[in-house]
């Protein structure tokens, strides 16, 4: 089951289970829109690729599914990222398919 992981790890932006600009990457590391487009659509940490995190039904919708079951996590990360470092990292990652990294 996802974290659900409540901000940004670059910007602390706020992102709340139903947020749809929070991504993605395979690790559950988590970046707001913004900060993807920044990080060039590749993990700092993995080197994978974003998708959109799914938003989790606020209401029970099936018997013991929803967040009132199974909370959002509540602890932050916060990993900064050095964009110039990012910028040259990326360069090596970015133009391979996510589906081929």
């Amino acid at each position: 089951m996802l974290e659900h992981r409540p901000s940004c790890e670059n910007c602390d932006k706020d992102l709340p289970p139903a947020a749809t600009d929070a991504c993605i990457c395979s690790y559950e590391c988590t970046y707001c829109r913004d900060c993807v487009e920044l990080l060039e659509n590749v993990c700092p940490n993995c080197g994978g690729g974003f998708v959109p995190r799914p938003v989790r039904p606020k209401a029970e919708l099936r018997p013991g599914v929803g967040l009132g079951k199974q909370p959002a996590s509540t602890k932050r990360v916060l990993n900064p990222i050095d964009t110039a470092a990012h910028k040259e990292y990326a360069a090596t990652i970015k133009t391979i398919p996510q589906h081929e990294r």
